[in-house]
């Protein structure tokens, strides 16, 4: 099926780790031109280069600290300038240290806060009129620890929690431009090899998250009986990016897990 996305203007941010470089590499299949905003030059520059391989009309790399307006604002100007406008939005980028709310600090609630939150405001704040304009599409990667709670994730699954209710009210806001927002929602999702993540990514140090006995019990848990890969949550942001298949759908929060949140 072709989803239409060939040629459109795509900015990923995060998109050369693990979940973000699988939906880089899937709008590149695609032929989009992308536009990868990155902290991690050297990972942009590789993962860029297999997107051009893989048939990306264009691809090119911003490097961007999505907590600061300034860098986000040239990294949408640089999409602007080069692509025409932007399209597609996905915002990617996440971090978490696992541990419980007690052993945490208020300096480590602000990390979470302006990773998770305020990038995420400050990239969809500066690009929400050129999708207007193109009536494209916002999706927003979240947690399924905002859906139910995930212990050592309490600042972490609240910070995912307001995408969700954020996303939906921006999906209200702009939708008589012809504006679709979406969230979808990760379950533990893992990536298959060490050279999909960069050195800052949460996943870096995979035995750092979880030993390989508790991956096999969180497998275990599950209706499917598996962990997710990077790109199951691609696909599921490729549909939603899509006006060709899911240009009716807006507002929702779509959980790929496993399984693991089933919520009505």
């Amino acid at each position: 099926m072709d989803l239409e996305l060939a040629g459109k203007s795509v900015i990923v941010t995060g998109g050369a780790s693990n979940i973000g470089r699988a939906i880089t590499l899937g709008f590149a299949r695609e032929g989009a031109k992308i536009t990868i905003a990155e902290l991690d030059l050297e990972q942009a520059e590789k993962v860029a280069a297999e997107a051009r391989e893989l048939g990306a009309a264009e691809v090119q790399v911003a490097q961007t600290d999505i907590t600061d307006m300034a860098q986000v604002q040239s990294m949408v100007a640089k999409a602007v300038d080069n692509y025409g406008g932007v399209d597609v939005l996905v915002n990617n980028v996440g971090w978490d240290d696992l541990m419980f709310f007690s052993q945490t600090t208020p300096e480590f609630w602000q990390k979470i806060i302006q990773i998770n939150f305020v990038g995420m405001l400050n990239c969809t704040y500066t690009v929400l009129e050129h999708i207007a304009k193109s009536s494209g599409a916002i999706v927003s990667i979240s947690s399924d620890a905002s859906r139910q709670g995930e212990p050592r994730e309490a600042v972490y699954g609240g910070m995912k929690a307001g995408i969700n209710s954020f996303m939906k009210t921006i999906a209200k806001e702009n939708g008589r431009y012809g504006v679709r927002c979406n969230v979808v929602c990760p379950g533990v999702t893992v990536p298959e090899e060490t050279e999909e993540v960069s050195d800052g990514s949460m996943w870096a140090d995979r035995g750092a998250m979880f030993t390989e006995d508790q991956f096999e019990k969180i497998a275990a848990s599950l209706p499917l009986k598996k962990l997710g890969r990077p790109k199951d949550l691609a696909n599921a942001v490729l549909f939603l990016s899509s006006k060709a298949v899911a240009g009716h759908v807006t507002g929702q929060v779509l959980s790929v897990s496993g399984g693991y949140s089933m919520i009505g």
